[in-house]
């Protein structure tokens, strides 16, 4: 009698059940699914691609004509002379105010509700809340600031009127507005720490902050570096909630905001704009340079920056992947 090791035994099982489960009949509906799912891919790829195209091809013009004095440039009715350097200083001013607020907020409430705060009715009521306001619409958000950062607030600054509405109070609105995101990616990414890792980590006599610091958060760094990043490329991306905060598009009074500046924390008391703003603003002006070579120019310079933060998202994965697992 032949002797069979483990490893052939349990093969031969899994291809008895594999068999059992799948039957002698051809599973034509599950087939009909799975290229169903693949037409739905390919068509979103083409999409994708007949639009990068698109842009790509109206907007390499004018960076080959006017290289960097497009980035550099102020905003102008003439296409000759118009530039993006105040929407590159609100983005980016946008996306600093979301790592400031937004990160250590939406991280550390996250931490609370999964890891300190008790399992009742209470705490049942604010993660319902927190995922009702991730649905809400982003103008909603908009009206937000608009009441409590711009008039209540007075924009953070000593301004009045108009001038009320500055850089501050729109990157504190578009801060709030993917907090409700960063908290439940953060928690997702929580969840996905093993309990028996916290368990081990109690079992030599670790606190429950020690535990925290030393095994759960870096566990879940990840998860939550990319969902934190992507984050910011949401709020980069929203023009709604700037509208409603008070955004210009064409001003005289940012004409001295310009590239070589962008680090001036100054620029946060200043009436400002966004590259949104002047890529729905161009898009609908009747002027061809403006409507097609132009907004496609900054569509790129906004396609850029998006790639930029999502290739620092796979970086940090990758790197606190790899001190995850040695």
């Amino acid at each position: 009698m032949s002797l069979t090791t483990v490893a052939d035994s349990r093969s031969a099982v899994e291809g008895s059940v594999a068999a059992a489960l799948r039957g002698r009949r051809a599973d034509l509906g599950g087939r009909a699914f799975e290229a169903a799912l693949l037409l739905c891919l390919l068509l979103s790829l083409l999409v994708l691609a007949v639009l990068v195209s698109k842009v790509l091809g109206d907007g390499l013009g004018v960076y080959s004509d006017r290289g960097f004095d497009f980035l550099d440039g102020g905003l102008s009715r003439r296409p000759v002379r118009a530039g993006i350097s105040q929407g590159i200083i609100g983005s980016f001013w946008i996306a600093l105010s979301v790592v400031v607020i937004s990160f250590p907020l939406g991280i550390g409430a996250a931490v609370y509700l999964e890891e300190y705060a008790p399992r009742n009715r209470f705490t049942s009521f604010i993660q319902l809340n927190i995922r009702n306001l991730a649905g809400v619409p982003s103008v909603v958000y908009g009206l937000l600031g608009l009441a409590i950062f711009v008039e209540a607030l007075n924009g953070f600054s000593n301004n009045s009127g108009v001038e009320r509405r500055t850089l501050a109070a729109a990157g504190v609105t578009l801060a709030v507005l993917v907090l409700p995101v960063m908290i439940i990616t953060t928690q997702e990414a929580l969840r996905a720490v093993p309990q028996d890792l916290r368990d081990a980590a109690y079992g030599v006599g670790s606190t429950r902050w020690e535990v925290i610091r030393n095994v759960v958060l870096p566990y879940a760094a990840p998860g939550i570096f990319t969902g934190s990043l992507l984050s910011i490329a949401r709020a980069v991306g929203e023009a709604a909630p700037l509208i409603v905060v008070g955004a210009y598009t064409f001003s005289s009074r940012g004409a001295g905001l310009t590239a070589g500046n962008i680090t001036d924390p100054g620029a946060l008391s200043e009436r400002f704009t966004a590259l949104p703003m002047i890529v729905s603003t161009w898009a609908k002006d009747p002027k061809p340079e403006f409507k097609t070579d132009l907004t496609a120019a900054t569509i790129i310079a906004m396609m850029t920056f998006v790639l930029l933060v999502n290739s620092l998202a796979i970086v940090l994965r990758n790197r606190f992947e790899k001190k995850r697992t040695g």
